[in-house]
């Protein structure tokens, strides 16, 4: 499998939960957490980039790479360019995006993400996606869906319940009769160098809409590679109910090991 990085986006001042990325769980604080798992992946690197100081020292302190980067930045993706400007990475690298409020991402998810970009030489993104099994899931808005043509690239993104089953929901279907639909997960794998470019762009108005930025890759006509996840992928840390289901799990994984 081709080498890849992982760039940990931490930044400090989270309008719901400020100061997340150091929020301790079971006496090690969440970024740190996010990096152990990372470096489990096989990344040839694991750099954390942060606004803060105090998030690149506790990185340091357990061993990691961390990179200060600018506090204006208004999305985790913008920070990613940053990184890899600053690292010279070359353009064709694979550069995995794992959000540092994620604990309990499966290190596998990012092997796989990374070599779904690796497989498809055309494509500038990789992502994932799992199927929907229930209509709630599918009519909420805050989980997105995904449609792929036949070599597995997204034809679009929307937070409306695409694709429409136009037999069946012309009432509110009370169960889902096949596996059509899919829900995005939000772990992406880029070019170094479509990244560069990426951060350039307007938003798209397709992407203003929905408020998805991978909206605005497919409007500049970039091929978006998914992949089912072999792994379960399980909720990040939002808020602070968020964090205590996350340090009971973590907790209750450390005592059974």
């Amino acid at each position: 499998m081709s080498e890849f990085v992982v760039v940990i986006p931490a930044r400090y001042a989270a309008s719901r939960l400020p100061g997340k990325p150091l929020a301790d769980i079971a006496g090690v604080p969440m970024v740190v957490r996010v990096w152990q798992r990372a470096c489990l992946s096989g990344a040839a690197r694991v750099v954390v980039a942060s606004d803060d100081a105090r998030v690149c020292r506790a990185v340091e302190a357990a061993g990691g790479e961390a990179l200060m980067t600018r506090d204006d930045h208004p999305s985790g993706t913008d920070r990613l360019a940053e990184v890899a400007q600053a690292l010279a990475l070359p353009a064709e690298t694979i550069v995995v995006n794992v959000q540092g409020d994620e604990p309990l991402l499966p290190p596998a998810s990012i092997a796989q993400v990374a070599a779904r970009l690796a497989d498809d030489p055309e494509a500038s993104i990789a992502t994932l996606a799992a199927p929907i099994s229930d209509v709630e899931t599918l009519l909420n808005p805050n989980a997105v869906k995904v449609v792929r043509d036949v070599r597995g690239r997204a034809l679009y993104f929307s937070r409306a319940p695409i694709p429409w089953d136009r037999a069946h929901f012309s009432e509110r279907p009370q169960a889902l009769a096949t596996d059509a639909w899919l829900r995005h997960i939000g772990l992406y794998a880029y070019r170094a160098g479509f990244l560069a470019d990426f951060v350039n762009w307007l938003p798209s108005p397709l992407e203003q809409l929905e408020q998805l930025e991978q909206l605005r890759a497919l409007h500049h006509g970039h091929h978006i590679q998914v992949a089912l996840a072999r792994d379960v992928h399980p909720a990040g840390v939002d808020s602070a109910e968020d964090l205590e289901r996350v340090r009971r799990q973590i907790v209750e994984q450390e005592g059974a090991s």
